[in-house]
Formats: C-alpha cells, sequence, structure tokens
C-alpha cells in the first residue's frame, strides 16, 4: 500500500536526507588516489552515528556495509573493500540513514581526478536525467512521466537505461511502493498526489542496458564492463513544484576545497 505523508512526516524526512547529503560531503573530503573505499565506509558511519543516526543500509536484508560504494562498470550495491581509489575512475556512492523513526536516501558519482571527456560527459548527462525527472513529480501527473523524462535525456546523448533496478518510495521504510522505473511512456502508471515521497534515481550506462550480479549476491555491474553513472534525491510530491528534500549543495562545497576532486557537473 503506497503510504502518502503529512507535512510533519516529510520533515521527518527531509531531516533524514540532509544527513545523508552531510555525510556524502564528509565521504567527497576524503576521495582522492591512493584512498581506499574501505576507508570511507568508515567516515560515512562515524558521521552518521556522531549525528544521533544509524546507517539506513548497514544490515538492510544483510547489507554489510555503510555505503553502496560503485567504481566505474558497477552500477549499485557495490562492497567497500581495500581497493584504492586511481586517478581518472569515477565512483558512484549510495548512502541511506534512519533517524527519528524515517529514511533518507541519495547518491552521488564522483570523478576522481582528471577523467576523460566521455566519463564527463556520462557524469553531466545522468545529472540532467535527474533533474528532469525530478521536474516531473508535481501532482496530477503520472509514474511514466518520470520515468519517461529519463529515459528520453539518457537515450537522445546515446547512453542507455538500466531496467532490472528501480527507484522507489521512501518513509518509515527504506523501500515503499511505488517502484520509479527509469524508463516508461508519459501519461502512464500511478497518478501522483501530494504527500508522496520518491526516492528518484537515474542508473545510467554508457553501453549497453544490460547488468549482472556478481557471486555476493549485491554488486551489480554493466555486462559489457562500460561505465555507469548514478544519482539520486528523495522528493516529495507536491502541487506546483516537488521538493527536493536531500540536496547536492554540501557534497558541491566539499569538492571545491578537495584538488582531488573538482568535478560537479
Amino acid at each position: 500500500m503506497i503510504q502518502y505523508k503529512t507535512n510533519d512526516e516529510i520533515e521527518f524526512i527531509r531531516e533524514s536526507s540532509l544527513l545523508v547529503s552531510k555525510t556524502l560531503a564528509e565521504v567527497a573530503r576524503h576521495i582522492k588516489p591512493g584512498t581506499t573505499t574501505e576507508h570511507l565506509d568508515k567516515v560515512a558511519e562515524a558521521f552518521i552515528r556522531d549525528h544521533g543516526a544509524v546507517p539506513g543500509f548497514k544490515g538492510y536484508n544483510d547489507f554489510p556495509f555503510s555505503l553502496c560504494i560503485s567504481p566505474n562498470d558497477v552500477v549499485v550495491h557495490g562492497f567497500p573493500s581495500k581497493q584504492e581509489l586511481k586517478e581518472g575512475e569515477i565512483l558512484s556512492i549510495d548512502c541511506g540513514v534512519f533517524k527519528n523513526g524515517f529514511y533518507g536516501d541519495s547518491a552521488f558519482t564522483f570523478a576522481i581526478g582528471e577523467v576523460s571527456d566521455a566519463l564527463k560527459r556520462l557524469l553531466k548527462v545522468t545529472y540532467q536525467c535527474l533533474n528532469l525527472g525530478i521536474e516531473k513529480a508535481v501532482e496530477g501527473n503520472s509514474l511514466g512521466d518520470i520515468s519517461f523524462a529519463i529515459q528520453s535525456c539518457a537515450e537522445r546523448a546515446g547512453f542507455s537505461v538500466v531496467r532490472d533496478l528501480v527507484g522507489h518510495g521512501i518513509g518509515r521504510n527504506l523501500h515503499e511502493p511505488p517502484e520509479v522505473p527509469n524508463f516508461g511512456k508519459a501519461g502512464k502508471g500511478l497518478k501522483l498526489k501530494e504527500g508522496l515521497v520518491l526516492a528518484v534515481e537515474p542508473m545510467i550506462n554508457m553501453g549497453q542496458r544490460y547488468v549482472k550480479m556478481e557471486r555476493d549476491g549485491w554488486t551489480i555491474r554493466t555486462s559489457d564492463r562500460k561505465p555507469s553513472a548514478h544519482y539520486e534525491h528523495t522528493v516529495a510530491v507536491m502541487k506546483d513544484k516537488a521538493d527536493v528534500l536531500s540536496t547536492f549543495n554540501f557534497i558541491e562545497a566539499a569538492l571545491k576545497e578537495n584538488r582531488h576532486n573538482s568535478i560537479f557537473v
């Protein structure tokens, strides 16, 4: 059953979502060649707990970490490890927190140092997909309007949309109905109403749309091993304009401080 949130509940989700945003910004300050993704995970967990919350992912369906860290051709759900970051790579980081009974969820794809023009374009287009999808998250539109906006943006640029993974509702549970596909037909699907809170998260591949799961049961990478990018915001459907409950502003400020990772799309 779809749960429509009250204004008070939306504010609790906003608080959790902003803590996710601040956590990603704190992690961004540590991103540079030679840093391990395991270290980034420890930074995130300490930051979340220091701010009176708990990691939303750790222990969820037995996921063992606080962050999903997905480099290069890993689409989502990558495990932090002792692997060191390298110049020219991209790194998707997905983070969730649970505070005051509500979840927040957001993701950002970082460039490690100087990356190729092709990767810069992938990041830019995926970010555009996110923003165009969010623009459609208003009362009276359909879920398909969000999906179509994302798919159209990606495919016009020559990229492909992952279809095996979708966005979702969010609130007292990390994943709630409805699913939010990144592909679909305008005007189709659930009619959006004020109070619906969604995690909108385009996952866009440089190559084909197909993905595969690794033996760990979590890590999902592109079948053709070409790079993938991922951005996500938690948003509340409103009458005139979507209310974006998470933000990339803290990340943008952190990237300006970090000379090893200065690209913000």
